[in-house]
């Protein structure tokens, strides 16, 4: 079996320490450490720490899941619940410490890099259109109200669980992940 590269290193010790400590919150001397590559490597391999946490940024959407939004042997509904249900497990599997990388990143660096702006506005589209589709899709079935506009019921959707990550950070239990599908599969989507 190979051994991964130092850029490999660098790369998959920047998700966990970026997500644990946050941008601000971490030094590309602390990414290094974690890797356990020298830190004069750093430069052979990222532009700078925002590439970095770019490249980071798109290998934790790797473990989201998306798929299981596109999983056609299954209703609508029970996608996106399936949806929700992984990655409020993802929380669980942190002690509901971390919050989502994507509304970290979101609150950290909007201002200052734009390039990494452009590229959460993108993943945030693509979420939503995800949602969108599962929406339209229950819609057409039956299962959701058709007065309901997909599009803006899937940017509420995200928008309420990125505050669901952002909540759990302060209260580490499970109610808001229990309010959010409480009110999501029992008062606007039943």
């Amino acid at each position: 079996m190979a051994r991964p590269s130092l850029r490999e290193k660098l790369a998959s010790s920047a998700v966990e320490t970026l997500h644990a400590s946050g941008f601000n919150g971490c030094s590309i001397q602390d990414i290094t450490d974690a890797a356990g590559v020298p830190k004069g490597s750093f430069f052979n391999h990222f532009e700078n720490k925002e590439a970095l946490a770019i490249d980071a940024l798109r290998r934790y959407l790797e473990g989201t899941r998306a798929d299981l939004l596109f999983d056609m042997s299954k209703p609508p509904l029970e996608r996106l619940r399936g949806h929700f249900t992984y990655l409020a497990s993802r929380f669980e599997g942190c002690n509901f410490e971390r919050g989502c990388l994507l509304g970290n990143f979101a609150t950290e660096m909007t201002r200052e890099y734009p390039r990494m702006r452009e590229e959460l506005r993108q993943v945030f589209e693509t979420w939503c259109g995800g949602v969108e589709s599962i929406l339209r899709e229950a819609q057409a079935v039956g299962d959701v109200d058709p007065r309901h506009d997909p599009g803006q019921l899937a940017r509420f959707l995200v928008n309420a669980w990125e505050g669901v990550a952002l909540r759990l950070k302060i209260t580490r239990d499970r109610g808001p992940i229990d309010e959010f599908f409480n009110v999501t599969f029992k008062v606007l989507l039943k």
